[in-house]
């Protein structure tokens, strides 16, 4: 007769919740699947505003909701980087001394207290029949910290689901390799040799590497996994994680596949060096060894491009897992979700053929402590019987004590002691109450309490960025209007950065920018001398120009004028206001301020001169300079000749003039009399620039008039050990209006 009974293996990935449930036909002898579950997780596990614990709970739960497991057997596996596996091969040895040799090489290659972690072993071979002695025999060592044994066992005994199995997920993936693609049984023994198969099981964060031929298995860890590509996309393409994700995954057909793959390639060819430097180590051990080919299973194989890369970098065939060999069951096997997903099931099918005793592993992590309180309980019912046949003849003899004392038994006080008892009850339970109450008003108070506190440390950020503000040029209202882009006097900031470093973290800046004679000549005399001699926080100003004043000296013009302007508001020690005020800017911990690196773009825009609309801005043009020019004997920038040239070029391309002004191209369309006007291209010099300046919080009682006196006011303040600003958070803000975390 069929069996019937069936098994859930059962793999929480980062990713996903994945469930299969097999059951094995001796008439037919096969293994068939007959339920399946595949649920992501709202978040991937490993980002860092996901809670695991939450995410699992609430999969588990989903999935305990559309499945019955009714009398089912239950196995999950763990990460393989998460247990400790070590083979050891044995000299000839009885079959009946491999327990004790086992025992002593256990506590020889785990490197813990044997009680501090659940271990099991499997022994690869078998004994000669005449002799009984295992020849060439290989035992394998698979152990694990108790606490992480408890901490993947934890979500399913809170929802009261039982385990019989906790297995590795290598030990799995050679499950999953034997049966369905090397097609060998429990009973059978491969031959010396064989084909040896690489599996490359790829996750979301690491990849197990499995080199295994039925008869030896060989495991290791690479910490490479999808989300390395779509962290490389992230960067190099300047996208959110999800439109990243969808990029990856999507990568043939985006607008310009080879920017992806440009961008994806240091992560390939990492990955290849990680298992090329594996399989050559593997090579060198086993060296009768032949891979004959690669099979590839985790829903990270599914990037495009993967395979055939690893194809053609590794020189042996690659596969991609697109069905189950051994497998039956067509209401499984063909449901869309399933074959979608079937690359992450390879992991919970060798669970379940372990389950249904179809594998060659018999090793589990299972406490043993559960199994134990598993066997009582089953046999408790007996017991219980037993106890109640003798419960029942003392029952029996003290029938007779009990009428007669019940016959003399006064029960006038029943309902004072139940009133008693409930009163007590009531109390305990209002006790409870109250206690809880108080611990949420104490955290109610706290969170209040950091929102008023440390009011003067916060006033000292406001006027760091009132004192930013204050730095920057202004045109008259009245003008601006009808002032040329060039000859407005602005400066864009696009992003304002912050970050808090120590004294020596601020040396090491200071160190680096003396290094560089463009920016260290940028420096104000007074910071030229010594780095800064306190804690405090690095400032980037990231920003753009576009002021250019024809014919004027070179203060008027690009990176000059910038240094001219806001770099000289940023070394002063304080600056003047209308009324006869002041506003503190060194006074108030400014300093160092240093134009740290600028960049000139020729750009291009159409429409209005007047009208300035950055997002109507073209490519670049010609020329992008890095340091600024040398200076001629005149005392005129370098770069007229360099605009000469770039007339020419200009003109060849039939572009206006720059030196002209505004350089003007006509636009498409008729000259004749009634056409539309032509539409006008217009030539500006973009200066793209980062200022960067320390600050260090400073009250108003240890700022001096002078940077004289103010300098011995912070010495005091440093040996005082004033309040710092730091207890105040420190914000980043860009162009696009976002704020950043905390510094």
């Amino acid at each position: 007769m069929a069996s019937r009974r069936g098994a859930w293996g059962i793999e929480i990935g980062q990713a996903a919740l994945k469930a299969i449930r097999l059951e094995y036909n001796e008439n037919t002898e096969q293994v068939m699947a007959t339920s399946f579950d595949y649920i992501p997780h709202p978040k991937i596990l490993s980002q860092p505003d996901a809670i695991p614990e939450e995410l699992i709970a609430q999969s588990i739960e989903k999935f305990l909701s559309r499945n019955k497991l009714n009398n089912d057997s239950v196995g999950i596996s763990v990460p393989g980087q998460s247990a400790l596996t070590r083979f050891v091969q044995l000299p000839p040895v009885d079959a009946s001394k491999i327990k004790d040799i086992v025992q002593f090489e256990a506590r020889q290659q785990i490197p813990f207290d044997l009680d501090e972690v659940i271990w099991d072993y499997q022994t690869f071979g078998t004994a000669d029949e005449e002799t009984g002695y295992m020849l060439d025999a290989e035992v394998g060592l698979f152990a694990m910290k108790r606490d992480l044994i408890e901490q993947n066992h934890a979500p399913f005994s809170e929802v009261k689901v039982e385990l019989d199995l906790i297995q590795t997920a290598p030990l799995a993936l050679f499950n999953f390799l034997t049966y369905d693609q090397l097609g060998l049984r429990p009973d059978d023994q491969p031959g010396v040799g064989g084909e040896y198969i690489l599996l490359l099981d790829m996750g979301v964060d690491n990849t197990t590497l499995l080199v295994s031929n039925g008869q030896k298995i060989w495991t290791r860890n690479v910490g490479v996994g999808g989300n390395h590509f779509t962290r490389a996309l992230t960067k190099e393409m300047k996208l959110t994680f999800a439109k990243a994700e969808h990029l990856k995954c999507n990568a043939t057909r985006s607008p310009d596949p080879r920017a992806v793959f440009q961008a994806l390639r240091p992560v390939f060819n990492n990955f290849v060096a990680e298992i090329q430097r594996s399989i050559g180590f593997f090579s060198s051990v086993n060296r009768d060894a032949q891979i004959s080919r690669v099979v590839g299973v985790g829903n990270g194989f599914r990037m495009a491009g993967l395979q055939k890369f690893l194809q053609q970098n590794l020189q042996y065939p690659v596969e991609r897992l697109d069905s189950f060999n051994e497998l039956s069951g067509e209401k499984v096997i063909t449901e869309p979700l399933f074959t979608e997903n079937i690359l992450a099931f390879a992991v919970p099918y060798g669970i379940a053929l372990q389950l249904i005793e179809k594998s060659r592993i018999k090793t589990n992590l299972l406490p043993p402590e559960i199994l134990t309180s598993r066997k009582i309980r089953q046999k408790k019912p007996w017991a219980l019987v037993t106890a109640a046949t003798i419960l029942a003849g003392v029952t029996f003899s003290t029938l007779v004590y009990a009428m007669v004392g019940q016959s003399v038994a006064v029960a006038k006080f029943e309902n004072f002691e139940n009133g008693a008892t409930a009163l007590d009850s009531a109390v305990k339970t209002n006790k409870t109450k109250y206690d809880a109450q108080v611990e949420q008003n104490k955290k109610i108070a706290a969170k209040a309490n950091s929102f008023t506190s440390f009011v003067e440390n916060r006033e000292l950020w406001l006027e760091i960025y009132k004192a930013i503000d204050e730095c920057l040029p202004r045109d008259n209202p009245d003008e601006v209007d009808d002032l040329d882009i060039q000859l407005r006097k602005q400066i864009r900031l696009t992003a304002i950065k912050s970050e808090k470093m120590s004294q020596s973290e601020l040396a090491i800046w200071y160190n680096k920018v003396k290094e560089d004679p463009i920016a260290s000549a940028t420096f104000a005399d007074r910071d030229r001398d010594a780095p800064p001699s306190a804690n405090g926080y690095l400032f980037t100003l990231e920003g753009i120009s576009y002021h250019y004043e024809e014919g004027k000296g070179s203060e008027f013009q690009a990176e000059g004028y910038i240094k001219s302007t806001l770099l000289k508001n940023l070394q002063q020690w304080t600056i003047p206001q209308s009324g006869g005020f002041s506003f503190p800017v060194g006074k108030q911990g400014v300093a160092y301020a240093v134009l740290s690196s600028f960049n000139r773009n020729y750009k291009e825009w159409e429409g209005n001169p007047n009208e300035y609309d950055p997002t109507e801005l073209l490519g670049p043009q010609d020329v992008q300079l890095e340091k600024p020019p040398e200076q001629n004997p005149q005392g005129d920038s370098s770069m007229q000749s360099e605009e000469e040239e770039r007339d020419e070029r200009r003109s060849r391309r039939g572009i206006g003039s720059r030196r002209g002004g505004f350089g003007r191209r006509p636009g498409l369309g008729s000259a004749t009399p009634g056409a539309p006007a032509e539409e006008e291209v217009e030539t500006v010099l973009e200066t793209i620039f980062q200022i960067q300046f320390v600050w260090i919080p400073t009250p108003d009682e240890f700022r001096g008039d002078t940077p004289e006196a103010g300098l011995e006011l912070r010495k005091k303040m440093a040996g005082a050990a004033a309040p710092a600003a730091s207890a105040t958070p420190a914000f980043n803000f860009s162009e696009d209006g976002s704020r950043g975390g905390r510094d």
